[in-house]
């Protein structure tokens, strides 16, 4: 019963390229127009199956991180990009249906993210091993979207744009303090204070992100402008000149969106900018991919934009800016990818074969959702009174390189 389920499935779902596959009873089936890519897949427990009828989104990954299923040269790519191409095109099956129905129905269950399960849920990804990140992320650890702003600019060069960017939607001026939600390894909070400025106060959950960002700060000798605190960024109750958050709203959660900007309005002074940055999605509301939320990222979700503007307004800002970014953080994952592939062998020799095919198809996985199923980044440029900001765009690209501490100065005296 189970392999004739899945065969329909297929037969629904594969109409473009070539997808091969062997039952664990030895049996094979074609599925697609016999175009490209042409993926050989072979598929080696009932349980398996079984499995892929009914949460396939969930299952398949699984089964390719536990060996349950193994692909012709180890294409993933080739399988994903198939999968994905023909899933926009087709719709659920009758038994699909009611799974789907389910999860948009408890979504908000599980996005509801209070400070400890907030914490905990920040650990399971980035209390991971140090040694990881350091495997595919440039040399700041910028673990975002990087901005390449010409298509042969490195990953660093890229990740410094993605900064310097943010930096001038934020208009700082030396002696601002500044709000850095979510501040990662600290590259963006360094970047504030060294470049432009500005007093930074960098919050985070993850207590091996801030050994790492507050020992940057001393040996970068910007220890009395930087401060990394391990704390909620709703438990911070100073008010500041400039807010900054960059990756980190994917990890709030629906029921919490306008506790969220409620806390960025009453943070900023009546003057105030604040600039989030944030993976979004193209299709309306929807649901976290089930293999995402138990292995990479619990209590995650990327939000649709109407999702994120109804609390905005709710919450008495003002959008000052909108911007969307599309196809960088795909190249941005395909940088990672990269980077990871030719450092598996230190990635096993950390954790085991069985972690890094789980990384792979989270990085690839998520390279491909931004280049075919509507993945894209957010860019909210946000402030209180909506004179905050200049009438037009053209302060952001009136000089594309990084001012000097010494430059910025020399400006603000003038």
């Amino acid at each position: 019963m189970w392999n004739a389920l899945l065969d329909r499935l297929l037969r629904h779902l594969v109409k473009r390229g070539t997808l091969t596959l062997r039952f664990p009873d030895g049996s094979r089936q074609t599925y697609g127009d016999g175009g490209e890519p042409a993926v050989d897949v072979a598929v080696h427990r009932r349980a398996t199956v079984r499995a892929l009828i009914l949460n396939p989104e969930l299952a398949l990954g699984e089964a390719y991180m536990n060996g349950g299923l193994t692909i012709g040269n180890d294409d993933l790519r080739g399988l994903l990009t198939l999968l994905l191409r023909n899933r926009s095109e087709r719709g659920l099956l009758w038994w699909q249906r009611p799974l789907q129905w389910l999860r948009k129905a408890l979504r908000r269950l599980g996005q509801f993210n209070p400070v400890g399960r907030a914490r905990r849920n920040v650990a399971h990804h980035y209390d991971l091993s140090g040694e990881l990140y350091e495997l595919f992320l440039d040399r700041d650890r910028q673990y975002s979207c990087a901005y390449f702003r010409r298509p042969d600019d490195t990953l660093e060069q890229a990740q410094e744009n993605k900064k310097h960017h943010i930096a001038r939607k934020l208009l700082i001026r030396p002696g601002m303090r500044v709000l850095d939600i979510g501040c990662g390894w600290g590259g963006m909070a360094l970047t504030l204070a060294r470049d432009y400025g500005a007093h930074v106060v960098g919050v985070t959950l993850s207590e091996e992100q801030h050994a790492v960002a507050t020992r940057r700060a001393e040996e970068a000798g910007l220890a009395d402008r930087v401060e990394f605190r391990l704390m909620d960024y709703r438990e911070v109750s100073e008010s500041f000149d400039r807010i900054v958050s960059v990756g980190m709203f994917e990890h709030v959660g629906v029921p919490h969106y306008r506790e969220y900007f409620r806390q960025v309005r009453d943070r900023l002074k009546p003057d105030g900018i604040a600039l989030i940055h944030t993976i979004g999605r193209t299709d309306g509301p929807g649901t976290t991919n089930p293999f995402i939320l138990k292995y990479i990222f619990p209590g995650g979700y990327v939000p649709a934009m109407s999702e994120a503007m109804a609390a905005i307004e709710r919450e008495r800002l003002t959008a000052t800016d909108v911007e969307i970014w599309r196809l960088h953080y795909a190249e941005t994952l395909r940088n990672w990818l990269a980077r990871f592939e030719a450092n598996i062998e230190r990635a096993r020799a950390i954790y085991d074969e069985r972690f890094c095919r789980m990384w792979r198809f989270y990085l690839l996985g998520s390279e491909l959702a931004f280049r075919l199923d509507g993945q894209v980044v957010f860019q909210f440029q946000l402030a209180r009174d909506q004179e905050a900001v200049p009438l037009t765009r053209d302060y952001l690209y009136r000089d594309a390189a990084a001012p000097t501490v010494e430059e910025r100065l020399h400006h603000a005296a003038e």
